[in-house]
C-alpha cells in the first residue's frame, strides 16, 4: 500500500509525496483520512526547524495529530470495524520515513486501540477534538475546583479553553489578545488587550500564547499564592524575575499532553452539545494545496484553524 502524505524534508522544505505504508497487523487499522488540522504551535516548530529535542525528531517527517477518518480495514484484533469514524493523533507507519506525528496524509496504518470513535456527523469539526481536549486537560492541572479567571491568547486552543470554562459551569473568564485580527469569535466571555485590563488579583491564570517572556507580564496580575498554568509550548527557556514571584508566593504549573480520558470527555461535551465547536475552523484547502495551506496557516493572523481536506486531495 501507498500514501500521499505531507512530507517536511528538511526544514522549510514541504511536499506531498507518495510514500509507502507498513502493511497492517492483526491489531491494526486502515484508515481513509477525510479530514486533518495544522497546528501552529508544534507543527510551526517543525517546519521552522526550531522544535526542542523530542524523542523521534529527525527529517523527513510525517507531520500532524489532528486526524479524523473512516476505517476501511480493521485486524481481528482491533476491536474496531469497517466503517467506524474516528479521530486519530498520528501514526507511525511510513517506512523509513518517520511519523512525527503523522497524521498528515491520505492513508493510515495505526493500531486500533490508538483510535478513538467519534460521531459520524462530526465532519470535519472532529479535527478539533485533540486541542479540545488539550484544553480540557490544561484546565484540569489547575488546583481542584479551580478555574482560570485569566486565559492568555485568543486562537483555537485560547477559544476552546474559554468555551470550556463555561460550558462546565465555571465563570466566563477574561481572554487577554494582542492582535486585533483575532479579538472577534468569543463565545460566552470577554477578549481584551491587557493594556486595557486594569485588574491585578486573579487568583488563576491559563497561559496559552506559547510566549516565552510573559510570565514578567502575567506574575503582576495575581492574586496572592495565585497560579500560573503554562499550557502552551515553548521552544526556549521561560524565565521570569523572582522577587515578585517570591512576594506573589506564586504557584507554578505545566500541562502535559492530554490523556485518553480527555479526549473521551470532550466528545462526550459536543456529543451532548454543551460544547460547540463551530467557527473555530476558518480556512480550507486541498493538499495539493499544502504549501500555500501551511504558509497562511503560520503567517496569516486571520487564520484560526486550517484544515487539509483529504476526501479529494487533487
Amino acid at each position: 500500500m501507498h500514501s500521499l502524505a505531507v512530507v517536511f524534508d528538511e526544514p522549510r522544505t514541504l511536499a506531498l509525496r507518495t510514500l509507502p505504508l507498513d502493511e497492517p497487523g492483526d491489531a491494526d487499522v486502515v484508515i481513509a483520512v477525510q479530514h486533518t488540522g495544522i497546528s501552529t504551535g508544534t507543527e510551526r516548530l517543525l517546519y521552522t526547524g526550531t522544535m526542542p529535542p523530542f524523542p523521534g525528531l529527525a527529517y523527513p517527517l510525517v507531520p500532524g495529530y489532528e486526524t479524523v477518518g473512516v476505517i476501511v480495514h480493521a485486524g481481528p484484533l482491533s476491536q474496531r470495524a469497517v466503517g467506524d469514524t474516528v479521530f486519530v493523533a498520528g501514526a507511525r507507519c511510513f517506512g523509513e520515513t518517520r511519523g512525527l506525528f503523522g497524521g498528515a496524509a491520505e492513508k493510515l496504518v495505526v493500531a486500533g486501540e490508538r483510535t478513538h470513535r467519534i460521531p459520524t456527523g462530526l465532519g470535519e469539526q472532529g479535527v478539533l477534538l485533540s486541542l479540545a481536549a488539550t484544553a480540557l486537560h490544561a484546565l484540569r492541572t489547575h488546583r481542584e475546583g479551580t478555574m482560570p479567571q485569566l486565559i492568555v491568547g485568543h486562537g483555537s486552543l485560547g477559544r476552546l479553553a474559554a468555551r470550556l470554562v463555561v460550558a462546565l459551569g465555571g465563570a466566563a473568564p477574561t481572554v487577554w489578545e494582542i492582535n486585533p485580527l483575532r479579538v472577534s469569535g468569543a463565545e460566552g466571555y470577554e477578549v481584551a488587550h491587557p493594556d486595557h485590563d486594569p485588574r491585578r488579583d486573579y487568583a488563576a491564570i491559563l497561559e496559552l500564547s506559547g510566549a516565552t517572556d510573559i510570565l514578567d507580564t502575567l506574575i503582576p496580575r495575581l492574586a496572592r499564592d495565585g497560579e500560573i498554568v503554562l499550557g502552551g509550548f515553548y521552544h526556549e527557556p521561560v524565565k521570569f524575575l523572582f522577587p515578585l514571584a517570591f512576594m506573589r508566593a506564586m504557584q507554578l504549573r505545566i500541562a502535559a499532553e492530554f490523556s485518553p480520558a480527555d479526549l473521551a470527555d470532550v466528545t462526550a461535551l459536543v456529543t451532548e452539545g454543551r460544547l460547540s465547536l463551530d467557527g473555530i475552523i476558518t480556512h480550507r484547502a486541498l493538499p495539493a494545496d499544502a504549501a500555500v495551506a501551511y504558509a497562511t496557516a503560520f503567517g496569516d493572523a486571520t487564520c484560526v484553524k486550517m484544515i487539509l481536506n483529504w476526501s479529494d486531495p487533487a
